[in-house]
């Protein structure tokens, strides 16, 4: 009897993925939910498990190949339970038999047992290393035992890994050219050099995630009527409250206090105001939505990802802050779930933390309007009939002009304007 693995269903609008890589190799034993192949969406990388005991008998979609929801990934044949425990056992013998013959050539005698004591941990559990370091580390052949993890719970990160290979006076994969124990990872990901002193090219095939952004991003130029209107606000009130609170937060609630959270709250008390921004179109119709799920966009070196604050009006700053600093985590290890990044009525994206004084940022479909900050400078500005130096930022309002009128979007940023310039209301306001 077999069954089959299947693309299972991967959250709202998305459709389609990416095989990245199979856990196992056919002929390999596998038991009820243990993860066999790694999948990659336009937001996340997740694992596909098995829903039957038995023996991977055929992969049918190879490496690369892009899938969609329903699609047959490989079959599981099944075999006597006997037979199975066998062959599990004997893959494991094997297993440690070369673990030791590789220790025993490697490694000086007096660490052999503190580096077996490691290996078995690392089989017991996936915390102690994130999927993108483990995935570099195989691929370089690098022996985890000598690294020491910089992540959370002293996780192994990618950097870990690539600070260990520079060392080692190894380059990090990415900079790179065609190594011998690079093959395998370039017949993956074909790279083309041309000829001549002076002119290489180097092509690499597009992430799904990096597909889907471009893919995004043209829909909504091509769908939707974008404007951008802008103005400045005066950050002194939310710079001095941070100043004087900074300590007191951080002691109380563990987590420092960014300007973003201000920037949610008073998106929040505009969107209330001005609801078509939280609003969306299907068809002919104007979806209305009484609730606030904030998206913040955060540029990984994966690839831009928004995480969403989830019933962000029910959240205090503290909330928010630890939410983003978490996100920002798990988008550099690469562990986001779907469930992080579905959904979203109003995003916030800050160009500021890159240095970036302007920009018209872009929908993210099928959200109607996008806050864009930026650099917080020094200028002077005329106040109370005097010119005073003041920590200005510009502000930025894409929006859809489908369904929000300028009058709407210029009201909008100037409400966002007040209660960032006066913090005791966004407070008094809730």
């Amino acid at each position: 009897m077999s069954a089959n693995i299947v693309v299972p269903e991967m959250g709202e609008s998305v459709v389609e993925a990416t095989v990245v890589r199979w856990l196992k190799e056919e002929g390999d034993p596998v038991s009820v939910g243990e993860a066999v192949v790694e999948l990659e969406t336009e937001k996340a990388n997740f694992e596909v498990g098995a829903e039957a005991e038995g023996v991977l008998a055929r992969i049918e979609k190879k490496e690369t190949e892009d899938v969609v929801v329903g699609d047959v990934l490989g079959i599981i044949e099944a075999s006597d339970k006997k037979e199975q425990k066998v062959k599990i056992d004997q893959e494991i013998i094997r297993k440690t038999h070369n673990e030791i013959v590789e220790q025993q050539s490697e490694h000086p005698i007096k660490e052999r047992e503190s580096l077996r004591v490691v290996r078995d941990e690392e089989r017991v559990t996936d915390t102690l290393i994130t999927p993108v370091a483990r995935r570099i580390a195989e691929e370089k052949n690098v022996d985890l035992s000598l690294i020491r993890g910089t992540g959370s719970r002293n996780r192994i990160t990618k950097e870990d890994i690539q600070n260990f290979l520079v060392k080692q006076n190894t380059e990090p994969k990415t900079t790179q050219i065609l190594q011998k124990d690079e093959q395998v990872v370039r017949d993956k990901e074909p790279i083309y050099y041309s000829e001549g002193p002076g002119r290489k090219e180097e092509r690499v095939r597009m992430s799904r995630r990096r597909r889907t952004i471009a893919r995004r991003m043209l829909e909504a130029q091509r769908t939707a009527a974008i404007l951008t209107t802008f103005n400045e606000v005066d950050m002194s009130s939310v710079m001095d409250l941070r100043k004087r609170r900074k300590d007191s937060f951080k002691e109380r609630y563990g987590v420092g206090i960014g300007i973003v959270s201000f920037f949610v709250k008073a998106s929040i008390g505009a969107l209330k105001e001005f609801p078509l921004l939280n609003a969306e179109i299907q068809g002919d119709e104007i979806v209305h939505k009484s609730f606030y799920d904030i998206g913040v966009a955060i540029g990984a070196s994966g690839g831009l990802v928004v995480p969403i604050l989830r019933d962000a009006e029910k959240m205090s700053f503290a909330d928010i802050e630890r939410s983003i600093s978490e996100f920002a985590t798990k988008a550099e290890e690469e562990t986001l779930t779907l469930d992080d990044l579905r959904g979203g009525t109003f995003t916030i994206s800050n160009g500021g933390v890159f240095g970036s004084l302007m920009s018209t940022p872009i929908l993210n479909p099928p959200q109607v309007a996008i806050l864009g900050l930026h650099k917080i400078e020094e200028r002077p500005i005329v106040a109370n009939h005097e010119i005073v130096i003041r920590p200005m930022m510009y502000l930025a309002l894409s929006y859809d002009h489908r369904i929000v009128d300028g009058r709407e979007a210029v009201l909008f940023l100037v409400r966002i304007k007040t209660l960032i310039e006066d913090p005791g209301a966004l407070l008094l306001e809730g």
